[in-house]
């Protein structure tokens, strides 16, 4: 093994040196584009209500079963609501997830990402099953892939058990410094944590899904709320020979430094633009009721900036036609509510009636 300093995405330059194709990119604009347009949905309360309690019910089910824990459709919707207590195992671990997302859905704002938190998850992840939880491995773990024909071979040598506790605390002492300092974006630097992560394999059950939990903490403190209403577990649920596939081609070299993160940064950027929009939709179905246009459009007019542009107002009104943003602005000019200064794609909108 290669000194543990130059390990991972978070050996000294890697990141810096790292190269973005124009795709990622354009995913990290696009994505920036739909974290910008959040709050323009919380004018649809229960529609956000609604596909809260699906997307923990979706979440709960798919990250389990992406593990081979699965458990009746019915009864995972009755311990995710607490209706009923888990009868066996898989029904003790499904209901430990479905405590954790509970702590990050409505704590993650004051959770910092430290080894001891994560441990603390990990224990509660196995509350429902005595002493299997909170503890670092014991012994090494390897990730053995079988075969059809009845044989196996070695995929990948995480880092090993003695060294897991400081490989941990490294990692997560330089994820920290790296979000402090500002200069790389932060979804690469959560790609990058959720690769170390599942190449370090810290715990001898349950890494894969602490990985996706601490990936939704790490959005949510990063002002991603899509997790709260699309279940990302049931996107990577749905894509999942791609999700190993890319974890296989970015851990190659990985000990040493030398891997390349650009496979699992592509699928993790993408697990984001298929979340959102999954929720863009959703949304736009909610504002083709009667009167939800309109109420959208204003809506949106009243979060941009006091002077906008007709095409920086379309794109911030997901699902509703030009024709249609062209026809309220229109209405609210009649009103004295707007005016518009110039023609064409030069006009500009400006809102009356501001100090």
């Amino acid at each position: 093994m290669a000194d543990a300093s130059q390990r991972g995405s978070f050996s000294p330059g890697f990141l810096e040196r790292l190269p973005l194709t124009q795709a990622d990119l354009t995913a990290v604009g696009a994505i920036g584009e739909f974290k910008g347009r959040q709050d323009l949905y919380r004018q649809f309360p229960a529609m956000l209500e609604s596909l809260k309690n699906m997307a923990v019910i979706q979440s709960t089910e798919a990250s389990n079963r992406i593990e081979g824990v699965t458990a009746p459709p019915e009864r995972i919707r009755q311990l995710v609501e607490h209706k009923t207590t888990p009868l066996n195992r898989s029904e003790n671990e499904i209901a430990g997830y479905r405590d954790v997302l509970a702590t990050i859905h409505t704590n993650a704002a004051a959770i910092p990402l430290t080894p001891n938190v994560i441990l603390q998850f990990h224990r509660d992840l196995y509350s429902y099953l005595p002493g299997t939880g909170g503890h670092w491995k014991s012994a090494d773990n390897d990730i053995v892939e079988f075969l059809t024909d009845g044989t196996s071979f070695i995929r990948f040598k995480p880092v090993p058990a003695h060294l897991t506790p400081d490989a941990v605390q490294d990692l997560t002492t330089r994820f920290r410094d790296q979000m402090t300092r500002g200069v790389i974006n932060p979804l690469v630097l959560m790609a990058a944590f959720t690769l170390d992560f599942l190449c370090i394999h810290p715990f001898l059950d349950g890494n894969g899904r602490m990985s996706r939990l601490l990936t939704l903490l790490q959005l949510y403190q990063s002002g991603y709320e899509v997790g709260r209403y699309v279940s990302l577990e049931k996107v990577i649920e749905d894509s999942k020979e791609t999700y190993y596939e890319s974890l296989l081609r970015s851990s190659k070299g990985w000990h040493e430094g030398r891997h390349d993160l650009s496979p699992w940064l592509e699928y993790f950027l993408g697990v984001l633009i298929a979340a959102y929009k999954e929720l863009e939709a959703r949304v736009s179905s909610v504002s083709k009721a009667r009167g939800a246009k309109t109420q959208l459009v204003v809506d949106c007019v009243q979060h941009l900036p006091a002077e906008f542009k007709i095409s920086e107002l379309i794109n911030a009104c997901p699902g509703i036609p030009r024709p249609t943003v062209n026809r309220i602005l229109n209405d609210m000019q009649s009103r004295g509510e707007v005016e518009c200064s110039g023609r064409g794609r030069s006009a500009v909108w400006r809102r009356l009636g501001e100090a």
